[in-house]
């Protein structure tokens, strides 16, 4: 082909007129100044590159021309080797102005913990879980930026926020170290089990109140047995510590002869009874509460009733409450569908069944509890956990108080304190002193003003301003709380995990900031268990997984999705998979493309894959391969994926398109204009969801973004809104027939595909480079947070080649990023 470039001249021609003859020939018709097609004009682009939206510019056009995405395929295309020319010539241009623009880049706004990273500060801090106080539940909801909960910008303090830190600081100070000693008490409950609303008449007819039963999970529609509370125990413990619970507990006909799709559970397996706290004061006891984390769960026997042990955190005033996660999905529709269909069974089934009468003659599967024994607080030996872990082994020395305040302020700052921190702080101490206050109380009241400092709740740097670069103390904290989730100082974690200082004496010493160090630093903090943190909210971030679960489907169309919790599988399923490629450093692309992936029982029955027959819910997930399933390999192919881009009612190609192209191409499509009306979902008449957007998108407006969008979502049409997978759409009436799913496509660069596994490849084999780009782009933005600018890809590509050259593995994606000077910067 001869074109207006004139290549078969080209060797003669210069890098900058190689670009202006490319732009001339094949882009100035539709984006000059007086066409802006798409919104994009480059006839003001001008070389060399003096600003940061010529920088821009450039990249884009390298973008949009690697991909064959411009010049559009109904324009004369041009070869390969003008197009490489034209890519080479620009990559010149930017490396040339790398110097012009490297010291004007981007940096991190100072910036509070964001509300995740704020509890788990406090659970080192305090050596103990403090979920069950929800401290940030009447925070002001997080902002988030791309779905990222650690951009500084978006982190904001209100004056509401700063009251809120002082009244979480008040009740986890004085529920864990200002309860008053208290001898252990026992109580034993055998009868009185109330339970409410339609329960409550059956239950007092037929046991007297002599059993709690338990008819459903939690959380249901209609909410009729899916708690059970103790009557007479309502007030709660009398203060917050560890209680054993012995529960007399039996599974009543897991054996029943009624079908079991009445129920939506799976009879194979055994029931579960759990333990949640529950707190009267705070609203129904009977219904779901804003605070119930699970604090314990085990199997429940059939044969006869056991006694079950459980050893719980329990908070003052919170009283326990009994669950069966795995219990049918709604009891008040199991009693109407076994009237309907077993009514003859029964003695008097002319007016219907009664739940009393159901009790007594029937078969309904529950879990029956007869007798419950609390004992508590239990003592902890050595003190309480968080007695040794803020004040020492010795615990609060009334001699010592004001060195012990001074480490813990040291530990909650993330640095050494200064002597203006030391005059507030023991100043306060004293004048608290000179109120009256025991030295204790005093201590206390000291504790709480330091969780209340900026310098706690802030990530504050004592880096000098004129120095670009962190100093060791602040660059401890970062890399902490970036793969961490929590603070450099690991005195007493959770879980009985080590302790570890190890992170705050290497940065004591200055020596973090030394490439080998840093380097070792990383690689120890990737190979602990808690690197999980950074699994978890990266991935939260990255994927929106944190969105997972807001918007559910239909009860009645999706029963297993409830009963099943299949949200909470869903996510465990990417974050295994993600931390089984980054812990073995496998390729970045096998975050695309695997044949294998980690499922459970309930994950392998909604894949329908052949493990669900031989898996049960104790072996908990297992790592499988995907034969004859290849559709599910990778994270496109997961339900989490599927399910937080759809509505949960219906599917939308757009919407599961721009979710394609910004959170694996890093493409953020440009917002539709105000006066294009948004697509409805469901399928209307005979037409199918791709003719209502080939109508839409014919309007002049829409066109340019949907010819990039639309092939990205069309490939995933197969996969319904919670990640099953389908070959035709739902009915919308009788009288309608089942559309069939097309999820072939054609994308812009030219590229068929016939389903979603062609779709894939495509990505995998042509846009590889733009996938890992994007991903070293968004953990950089996650660790340092700030979203990355246009002056920050000159280093992003170093990175990308340095990840290029070791392999190409996630591990050293993760590792270059944390040691490269974006991460180290302020």
């Amino acid at each position: 082909m001869a074109t207006a470039c004139g290549l078969v001249g080209a060797k003669e021609k210069t890098s900058r007129e190689v670009i202006v003859d490319f732009l001339e020939y094949h882009c100035y018709d539709c984006h000059d100044d007086a066409s802006r097609k798409g919104e994009r004009e480059f006839e003001s682009f001008k070389l060399p590159l003096e600003s940061v939206q010529d920088l821009i510019t450039a990249q884009e056009i390298i973008d949009q021309v690697t991909l064959k995405e411009m010049p559009p395929k109904k324009k004369e295309q041009p070869e390969d080797e003008e197009r490489l020319a034209v890519i080479r010539a620009l990559w010149e241009e930017i490396s040339a102005a790398r110097d012009r623009f490297e010291s004007n880049g981007g940096r991190t706004v100072m910036r509070r913990l964001s509300n995740r990273e704020y509890e788990n500060t406090l659970e080192v801090l305090f050596g103990r879980r403090v979920d069950t106080l929800g401290l940030t539940l009447d925070f002001p909801k997080e902002q988030t930026s791309r779905h990222i909960d650690t951009i500084g910008e978006s982190l904001v303090t209100s004056g509401f926020l700063v009251d809120q830190y002082f009244q979480s600081a008040q009740r986890l100070v004085e529920h864990r170290l200002g309860k008053p000693e208290m001898e252990q008490k026992k109580w034993h409950f055998t009868k009185n089990f109330k339970q409410y609303e339609e329960l409550s008449n059956s239950h007092r007819a037929v046991f007297n109140y002599e059993f709690l039963c338990l008819y459903e999970q939690p959380n249901t529609d209609t909410r009729q047995g899916g708690y059970g509370h103790i009557e007479d125990f309502k007030v709660g413990v009398p203060v917050s510590g560890f209680y054993e619970l012995e529960v007399k507990a039996q599974a009543l006909h897991r054996d029943t002869h009624y079908d079991p799709k009445i129920f939506g559970i799976d009879f194979s397996e055994p029931f579960i009874l759990g333990v949640v706290p529950g707190d009267a004061t705070k609203g129904h006891i009977h219904y779901p509460q804003r605070i119930e984390p699970l604090l314990a769960k085990a199997v429940v026997p059939d044969e006869k009733p056991e006694w079950i042990k459980f050893r719980v955190w329990l908070e003052v005033g919170q009283t326990p409450r009994f669950i069966f996660p795995n219990g049918p999905y709604e009891s008040r529709a199991s009693v109407i569908a076994i009237n309907k269909r077993y009514k003859d069974e029964f003695k008097n089934p002319k007016d219907g069944v009664s739940r009393t009468t159901l009790l007594r003659e029937g078969k309904l599967p529950h879990i029956r509890i007869s007798e419950i024994k609390v004992e508590g607080p239990l003592p902890e030996k050595g003190g309480s956990a968080e007695e040794r872990t803020v004040f020492g082994k010795e615990g609060f020395q009334e001699g010592k108080a004001l060195e012990q305040l001074d480490r813990f302020a040291e530990r909650a700052f993330r640095r050494p304190i200064n002597e203006s921190d030391r005059k507030r702080v023991h100043g306060f101490y004293k004048k608290r002193m000179g109120e009256g206050a025991r030295p204790r109380q005093a201590a206390l009241d000291s504790l709480k003003l330091i969780l209340c400092s900026p310098s706690f709740f802030y990530l504050s740097e004592i880096t000098p301003e004129d120095d670009p670069s962190l100093k060791p103390y602040d660059l401890a904290a970062r890399l902490s709380y970036a793969l961490w989730a929590m603070p450099p100082d690991e005195i007493l974690r959770l879980w009985a995990m080590p302790p570890d200082e190890i992170l705050r004496k290497v940065a004591a010493s200055g020596r973090l900031n030394e490439p080998s160090v840093l380097r070792e630093q990383i690689d120890r903090l990737l190979k602990d268990p808690r690197s999980e943190g950074f699994v978890n909210s990266f991935l939260d971030g990255w994927l929106n997984l944190r969105d997972l679960g807001n918007m559910p489907p239909p009860r009645r169309s999706a029963r297993r999705y409830y009963s099943e919790d299949l949200p909470s599988s869903m996510k465990a399923e990417v974050r295994m998979f993600f931390s089984h490629i980054l812990h073995g450093n496998a390729p970045v692309s096998e975050l695309l493309d695997a044949d294998y992936t980690f499922v459970d029982k309930y994950l392998a029955k909604h894949y329908k894959l052949p493990d669900a027959e031989r898996l049960r819910l104790k072996d908990g997930f297992q790592k499988v391969e995907l034969k004859g399933k290849r559709q599910r390999g990778g994270i496109l192919g997961m339900a989490a994926v599927h399910t937080v881009s759809s509505n949960g009612v219906e599917t939308s190609p757009v919407t599961r398109g721009v979710f394609v192209s910004e959170n694996i191409l890093g493409v953020i499509p440009p917002p539709p204009p105000d006066e294009v009306p948004a697509i409805e979902p469901d399928v209307r008449g005979a037409k199918t969801r791709r003719e209502i957007l080939a109508k839409h998108s014919n309007s002049k407006t829409c066109a340019e973004c949907h010819r990039k969008i639309d092939p990205l979502g069309f490939g995933m049409e197969s996969f319904d809104p919670i990640g099953r997978w389908r070959d035709k759409y739902p009915q919308v009436n009788k009288k309608t027939k089942a559309l069939k799913v097309d999820s072939s496509g054609e994308m812009p660069s030219g590229e068929k595909y016939a389903g979603f596994e062609e779709l894939r490849k495509i990505l995998v084999e042509t846009r590889s480079e733009m996938f890992t780009r994007h991903l070293i782009s968004t953990v950089l933005t996650h660790a340092t947070g700030r979203h990355m600018e246009a002056v920050d890809q000159y280093e992003i590509q170093d990175i990308q080649d340095r990840v290029k050259k070791e392999g190409g593995g996630l591990r050293t994606l993760v590792i270059e990023c944390l040691v490269s000077d974006i991460f180290r910067s302020r």
